[in-house]
């Protein structure tokens, strides 16, 4: 890519082009100041298409990508751009991949495949079971399990593979440096403790906007080989998730314990329409040809001092103010 790091991230700030066309502008700018001179008619004419946007202001956009970079550095944040060789490969399969993605903590080997546990916030007690037995099994595999990170299923899978053993990895749907929603900050710390990782293709600062989710997905189903519903109703989020592996060509199945009732509907009708039904993580590695196994890399292999960091900087306890870290006084 000829254009400087400076520019890609600038580039990756432009949320109305999509990855290709990031791509194919890098590729071209040779520094910052063809970056400046761009406007809205130079890229139409560009990429052969009419842009309708409120503002371009390639300056803001420099100035923007240059504290992001600060506050990566600071917080010890890392990052990869598509074309990185620690890009995730399977990511590069999908429609849109993300051009840069942020990520805390071990990158997965992606040799080995990767699970995906979606389902609603609000479970019944034996979906949340479910959720928690799946994470565990799988982890028996030496296998991670892929998930959002919100309360619910998502929550219980991770909780279940870090028990495990194994390497869980957390999508966010807002900025990749802080938690949402703040209830699993500790659970995200575990998280890095225990070498897995949380990614996000939302640079520092950017909130949990509602439409972030179902574009987050994309990329939860992505990293994946297959992905489980374990309970969803009408409408829920972990159907879109859904509708996304099998656009990709992943394995999608429900499981046994969250086709019951109303928050159960969006799993039934899976099910109904061809998804194969699982009681264990056990099938899913039998599906695949695999075996369970002891998991590599326990609990406390991971870089200690980045996760306590972490720990306390997600609690409010350490601040970043102008460059340095400050510990803040939290009990008067």
């Amino acid at each position: 890519m000829a254009s400087s790091l400076e520019l890609q991230f600038a580039v990756a700030k432009i949320s109305w082009l999509t990855t290709t066309e990031k791509l194919l502008l890098c590729r071209q700018l040779e520094n910052e100041a063809q970056f400046t001179a761009l406007r809205v008619c130079d890229l139409e004419n560009f990429f052969r298409r009419r842009i309708i946007v409120r503002s371009f202001s390639p300056d803001s956009l420099l100035r923007e990508a240059a504290a992001d970079r600060k506050i990566l550095t600071h917080k010890r944040i890392q990052y990869t751009f598509y074309e990185d060789t620690g890009y995730p490969p399977q990511l590069r399969e999908i429609y849109n991949p993300p051009f840069l993605l942020y990520y805390r903590g071990k990158l997965p080997d992606y040799e080995l495949p990767l699970l995906g546990v979606v389902g609603t916030r609000r479970p019944s007690g034996r979906a949340a079971k479910a959720a928690y037995a799946l994470g565990f099994e799988a982890a028996s595999a030496g296998i991670g399990i892929v998930s959002g990170l919100a309360r619910g299923i998502d929550g219980r899978a991770h909780e279940g593979n870090v028990a495990g053993g194994g390497r869980t990895a957390a999508v966010l749907g807002c900025g990749i440096d802080f938690v949402y929603p703040a209830s699993h900050r500790d659970l995200a710390a575990r998280i890095i403790e225990n070498d897995g990782a949380i990614f996000s293709e939302y640079s520092p600062g950017v909130l949990p906007l509602r439409y972030h989710f179902p574009a987050r997905n994309r990329i939860l189903s992505g990293l994946c080989r297959g992905v489980v519903v374990v309970e969803a109703p009408e409408h829920s989020g972990a159907l879109i998730t859904a509708d996304y592996a099998l656009e990709q060509g992943r394995d999608l199945y429900v499981h046994s314990d969250g086709l019951s009732g109303a928050v159960g509907v969006g799993t039934a009708r899976l099910a109904e329409t061809g998804a194969p039904v699982i009681a264990s993580a056990a099938e899913v590695l039998t599906d695949w040809g695999l075996a369970p196994r002891a998991p590599e890399g326990r609990a406390g292999t991971a870089d200690t001092s980045l996760a306590g960091r972490m720990r306390e900087e997600l609690s409010g306890a350490l601040v970043l103010h102008r460059g340095d870290y400050f510990r803040r006084n939290l009990h008067g």
